[in-house]
């Protein structure tokens, strides 16, 4: 899945599109409810994902990342940490120099990886690309998680236009409240949805205190009984998040640079 940046990729992550896109785009996400819970059951109804098909032209989309809630410039990196009940979780996450082209774009490759009391437990590469109106889209994600065993699993993965898979938005030019969508979608392997709930909210971590954030409700259907917010900051990214139902694991920001 979508990122802390991708904190979604180890988390079973309005100027709207102009473009061709913005018709399939919106409806997938469906037009009769802006609501952030249409049942208990489906907290974010974003529509039958069987007329999801987002028309994907690689000369609509720019190269780099400059949106204000998802800046990805090479070399950015983001800490998070997360006290667990199984111990320290640190997430590093890096925006890579790699090249990538997935559905002919020319996508962004960020590495985030995962460790608990220092063991690797995940390690994740996610491909993101921005439109010309501004819009950042997921592409997929090569997925690597380690078990205590010595196992691998690469459950997760999934790359658009790959077996029926399809990009997503993970982040609008100008996001407003009620938006509903897809970040994603592989049939049976990645499916997460996402509302925007507000954006004015106040948010204090250890890497600082930020006004003005933005609040988006993330919901993966193959664990329903989760519910978790991620919170934005302009010219940062994701700040926090924090599971807001199934659950009280907050992830907090500790560090946000630049490499020399």
């Amino acid at each position: 899945m979508p990122q802390a940046l991708s904190m979604t990729a180890h988390r079973p992550a309005a100027a709207l599109l102009a473009l061709a896109t913005i018709t399939v785009t919106i409806a997938a996400c469906g037009d009769d409810d802006d609501s952030a819970s249409t049942a208990e059951d489906v907290p974010i109804d974003v529509g039958d994902a069987s007329h999801y098909a987002p028309d994907v032209d690689p000369a609509d989309f720019v190269e780099g990342i400059d949106n204000p809630y998802l800046p990805l410039a090479e070399g950015s990196r983001w800490t998070y940490e997360s006290e667990t009940e199984d111990g320290l979780e640190r997430i590093e996450v890096e925006v890579t120099d790699e090249g990538r082209a997935v559905m002919g774009v020319d996508v962004t490759v960020v590495r985030d990886t995962v460790t608990l009391d220092g063991e690797v437990i995940e390690d994740t590469w996610d491909w993101y690309a921005q439109d010309t109106d501004g819009n950042v889209w997921y592409f997929g994600e090569d997925t690597k998680e380690y078990d205590d065993d010595g196992s691998v699993s690469t459950a997760g993965s999934w790359e658009a236009g790959v077996d029926g898979a399809q990009p997503g938005i993970v982040m609008y030019a100008e996001p407003q409240v009620g938006q509903a969508y897809r970040q994603e979608y592989s049939a049976g392997e990645a499916e997460d949805v996402a509302e925007v709930v507000r954006d004015a909210d106040a948010v204090d971590v250890p890497a600082g205190s930020y006004d003005e954030v933005l609040v988006i409700l993330e919901w993966n259907p193959f664990d329903p009984d989760v519910l978790e917010e991620k919170s934005y900051a302009g010219g940062i990214g994701v700040v926090q998040e924090q599971q807001v139902r199934g659950g009280d694991e907050v992830v907090e920001l500790v560090e946000h640079g630049i490499a020399g």
